[in-house]
């Protein structure tokens, strides 16, 4: 019934800068002539809070190599050329990422993945990951970057007992993040904290059982976080959250990814789509589809794409109505059927105000065959609905747009309150998904899948790039509030996506 989808697994592969990726990073050094000065700040004992970004997750799983490429290591190693101290980080066993037990690799915990050159995928590394999940990690750390945790997570006595990326550092089984951070005594402190409050929700197409936690909610988990981190004066930077549906997890596949159709196709689908909008007119309510492109059989015409269909199961149920026009033409099973199967549904929209996101891992599945359902009805996104926990429908983006608005006034209010550098995350990911995105050090970076030079190939986690551009913000804020020099790392020093060998690095 429809054309090849392998192109939606490529598209965004099939050209990837490969330049610098064998170099370390630089100190880039800049003509001021001044030497390096802390300002105000002692960065003596530094410690890091977080989750997955300060964790220095990447490429779907968290590894060695990647934490030693974690903004805060970066930022540690740039502390310690005015006198700060040892930065201890819990380290992974290796670089296949993720947990194993029992010398089986645990699904949910990784392995990472790499650009497989062969057929232009994601592919998950080979082996199984040397740290296993029961191991307890014995000695004091300074990167509390702990991948999965929400704001209120880094509060809470017990945490270890959930979190297996904590359990294996915590000092105890009762301990908090926040609590371990603290016994470390520290000169100065970095909090970014907040994405996975609402990440999960959006990674699930807004399914409520992952819900947004509510903003009074992390009002008081945050500013207590900072209240304890900043006790008797001490300086720190935080940053506030982007949108996460700005993430390359979000915008790679777009609302509109369907070939042009067989003719033959394509007209019984209008036809049906047509009845369905003329039933939705009838009743004073918007159309849901739109008219299917049909493929002319010349190779040398280029037909536009449709948009993928999709269920969206905050409109009315209009399954009744269908069945019932639908039976005369078609017999009362059939009807029925049909009524059932797009009650709901409608096109994906591309429109400003009503934007759809299509999750990351839903190419997949576009143009495979639902199992059990009858042809010509079975193809998932043209004729048959994508389901709604592989897309993130406007008013699930709306909520999440909302409670991030509100986390970031308390991020805000709280580093003014406490004298903190502060860093503007959210308008810097909108700049990165412009079409020219953000020069340094002669390198581009853009929000764009894998080629932007940004993030990883999760579509949610940095690239090395990436997060040396993320650390050198965070200096710059440093420097703005604090009245430090630092010169920040050659962002174009790090390699874009790491190789299949973990042991190449």
């Amino acid at each position: 019934m429809i054309k090849n989808f392998k192109w939606l697994l490529l598209i965004s592969l099939t050209m990837i800068a490969c330049n610098d990726d064998d170099e370390t990073a630089v100190v880039n050094n800049t003509s001021d002539g001044l030497p390096l000065t802390a300002g105000s700040a002692d960065f003596s004992k530094y410690v890091a809070l977080g989750d997955s970004f300060a964790a220095g997750f990447s490429d779907n799983a968290l590894f060695m190599e990647g934490q030693k490429n974690a903004y805060p290591n970066i930022l540690a190693t740039q502390f310690a050329l005015i006198g700060g101290g040892e930065f201890n980080i819990p380290f992974m066993s290796d670089n296949i990422g993720g947990f194993s037990s029992g010398g089986v690799q645990i699904p949910q915990f990784g392995p990472r993945v790499y650009f497989n050159a062969v057929n232009s995928t994601p592919t998950p590394v080979s082996g199984i990951s040397g740290t296993d999940i029961s191991t307890h990690l014995t000695g004091s750390f300074n990167n509390f970057g702990i991948p999965g945790a929400k704001a209120t997570h880094l509060g809470f006595a017990g945490y270890a007992t959930a979190n297996p990326y904590f359990g294996r550092m915590a000092s105890s089984t009762s301990a908090t993040v926040v609590g371990d951070a603290i016994a470390q005594n520290p000169t100065f402190f970095s909090l970014w904290i907040g994405g996975n409050d609402v990440l999960g929700y959006a990674t699930s197409g807004g399914d409520d059982s992952n819900p947004i936690t509510p903003v009074a909610t992390f009002d008081a988990a945050y500013n207590a976080l900072a209240s304890q981190l900043s006790a008797g004066g001490r300086k720190g930077v935080v940053a506030n959250l982007p949108y996460v549906n700005n993430l390359p997890f979000f915008t790679t596949v777009p609302t509109n990814p369907i070939p042009a159709l067989p003719a033959a196709n394509a007209g019984q689908l209008n036809q049906l789509f047509g009845a369905i909008n003329q039933i939705t007119t009838a009743m004073s309510l918007p159309s849901r589809f739109s008219v299917l492109t049909s493929d002319d059989g010349n190779p040398a015409t280029v037909e536009a794409t449709n948009p993928l269909l999709i269920l969206d199961e905050t409109l009315p149920n209009l399954s009744a109505q269908i069945t019932a026009v639908l039976t005369p033409a078609v017999g009362a099973p059939t009807a029925t059927y049909l009524g059932s199967l797009y009650g709901r549904a409608r096109h994906a929209s591309n429109a400003v105000a009503s934007r759809d996101f299509i999750l990351l891992t839903s190419r997949a599945v576009i143009g495979t065959t639902q199992a059990g359902a009858p042809s010509p009805f079975n193809v998932i996104g043209v004729s048959n609905p994508m389901q709604d926990n592989r897309v993130l429908i406007a008013a699930e983006a709306l909520a999440v747009k909302t409670a991030t608005d509100s986390y970031n006034v308390t991020i805000q209010a709280a580093a003014t309150t406490n004298n903190l550098a502060f860093v503007d995350a959210k308008t810097l990911l909108e700049q990165l998904g412009t079409s020219t995105g953000i020069s340094v050090n002669n390198v581009t970076l853009t929000s764009t899948y894998v080629t932007g030079g940004m993030f990883s190939l999760d579509g949610v986690h940095p690239s090395p790039r990436g997060y040396a551009f993320i650390s050198n913000k965070f200096m710059e804020a440093i420097n703005t509030t604090y009245g430090s020099n630092f010169k920040g790392v050659n962002v174009g020093s790090y390699r874009i996506l790491y190789p299949q060998d973990p042991n190449n690095f």
